[in-house]
């Protein structure tokens, strides 16, 4: 397999730096890209971005919490295997047009297996016949052996990490930028890394094309707020917001994903590729602005604790949002670590109804299956019936009748063969009444759960590793 080969270990010794260079050089504006939002997200936005954004640096934001966690049981799988499953093809997609415009690439596609990532962006260069590319591997954010029985609070159960015992899977620190600037600053033309925390990855692009320092918690605070408003990409241009009749979004089949313009003092303009779809506003900015923050002038990450209470939002021109303000403060003592575990199994079945009577054939269904559960001593830990269309998320009172709907049953159960039940009693529903039921599907899967907990930084040393081609 042309990925399977692992970078040597050790810092950069013996590999003469490569001459830094921005084409944006002596310039106190940069422009970086927001070309990936999540693992899976579209990749044609980002060839557009690379091809037509006149960028310095292109971002692809593609880990969440629970994504870790199942990359690490991927790299389990497969030693060779741990990041994400993408990165082959989007570094097809970009690598030679990024390397032809100079234009830098930082990414956590490494997820679980930053080293194995970085070989696998080597080879896709010499595929694609390039040269003179530097490529750096961030490690240091896997901490599953250091925590493994540690007495560490867990944040959102206070059980302590060591109950979780043998059903531990991952434990991943979030990093800061300054890892990533270390690269940038020794010529790196691609870093990926594995978990960092989701701004820092734009924050460390400016840290390093404006020398900002690692403590300068002002300018710190507002990167932070550059990299948290593209770092979702499209939700930011019109994806996420789109709400047709009341917030109607043009072009959302070719939806265009942001570029900050940012300037040194840390302000910047939110802005997109000229006739792409979607749109920069300032309603979609404040959306994204406030997504996921709990409390505006105190957003915790690695590098600083971020302060976005007084950033103010200005539409200069169509498509270009002015950002100014936000600042931030001395940074935290700990990191937060991300910690995944085995949780047990989940069972699923589901079928549908149609015609008159749908929804009382699909509760009787639901009834049927309870007592089912009861005849036949299944006792899953976590049980729910929703009626896909009626319940399963909220019920309207007065709303009409649907003539279609769809029963779902799912539960977490201690075994993969009480799971595999659930969807069975759900399936002999075709046969076994009500009538009309059609459409059956069932699925069982292992499942894992995420808490988080904090470690000292001194716990969380990092480096590099390196490929060069």
């Amino acid at each position: 397999m042309p990925c399977s080969r692992v970078p040597f270990d050790g810092d950069d010794a013996g590999l003469a730096p490569l001459a830094h260079h921005d084409h944006n050089a002596g310039m106190n504006v940069i422009r970086i890209g927001g070309g990936a939002g999540f693992s899976g997200d579209r990749i044609e936005p980002a060839i557009e971005l690379a091809e037509h954004g006149d960028l310095d640096y292109l971002i692809f934001e593609c880990l969440a919490e629970r994504t870790i966690a199942l990359a690490q049981e991927a790299r389990r799988l497969d030693r060779t295997g741990g990041f994400d499953p993408l990165l082959v093809e989007r570094m097809h997609a970009v690598l030679a047009t990024c390397h032809a415009k100079q234009i830098k690439i930082v990414t956590n596609m490494g997820a679980a297996h930053p080293r194995a990532a970085a070989a696998c962006i080597a080879d896709v260069a010499r595929q694609e016949g390039l040269s003179g590319l530097r490529i750096a591997a961030v490690l240091g954010d896997e901490l599953t052996e250091r925590v493994r029985g540690a007495d560490l609070a867990l944040l959102e159960s206070g059980r302590r990490v060591s109950e979780i015992g043998g059903s531990l899977v991952s434990a991943n620190a979030y990093l800061g930028a300054e890892p990533i600037v270390n690269a940038l600053k020794q010529g790196a033309s691609v870093v990926v890394t594995g978990r960092v925390a989701d701004p820092s990855l734009a924050l460390a692009a400016q840290m390093h094309a404006f020398g900002w320092s690692a403590d300068d918690w002002v300018r710190l605070g507002r990167g932070t707020v550059v990299g948290h408003l593209i770092e979702c990409a499209g939700q930011i241009t019109g994806g996420y917001f789109g709400d047709p009749g009341y917030k109607d979004v043009p072009g959302l089949a070719r939806l265009g994903f942001p570029i900050a313009e940012v300037q040194e003092d840390g302000s910047a303009v939110i802005t997109k590729v000229a006739g792409s779809g979607g749109y920069v506003t300032v309603p979609t900015c404040i959306e994204q602005l406030l997504y996921e923050i709990h409390q505006p002038d105190r957003y915790i990450t690695p590098d600083t604790v971020a302060d976005f209470s007084n950033v103010t939002l200005t539409q200069l021109a169509p498509d270009r949002v002015q950002v100014d303000g936000g600042g931030g403060r001395l940074r935290p003592e700990t990191l937060k670590v991300s910690v995944g575990y085995a949780d047990g199994f989940v069972g699923e079945g589901q079928i549908s109804y149609a015609g008159p009577g749908a929804v009382d054939r699909a509760r009787l269904a639901a009834a049927i299956v309870r007592e089912r559960f009861a005849l036949t001593e299944l006792q899953p830990r976590e049980i729910r019936y929703d009626l896909i269309g009626v319940d399963a998320l909220q019920a309207f009172e007065g709303a009409s009748v649907p003539s279609e709907v769809r029963l779902r049953v799912v539960g977490r159960t201690e075994t993969l063969d009480a799971a595999q039940r659930i969807g069975r009693e759900v399936e002999s529903l075709l046969t076994n009444g009500p009538c009309g039921g059609g459409g059956a599907s069932r699925v069982a899967r292992a499942t894992v759960a995420i808490e988080s907990t904090l470690v000292p930084r001194a716990w969380v040393p990092t480096s590099l590793v390196w490929e060069q081609v």
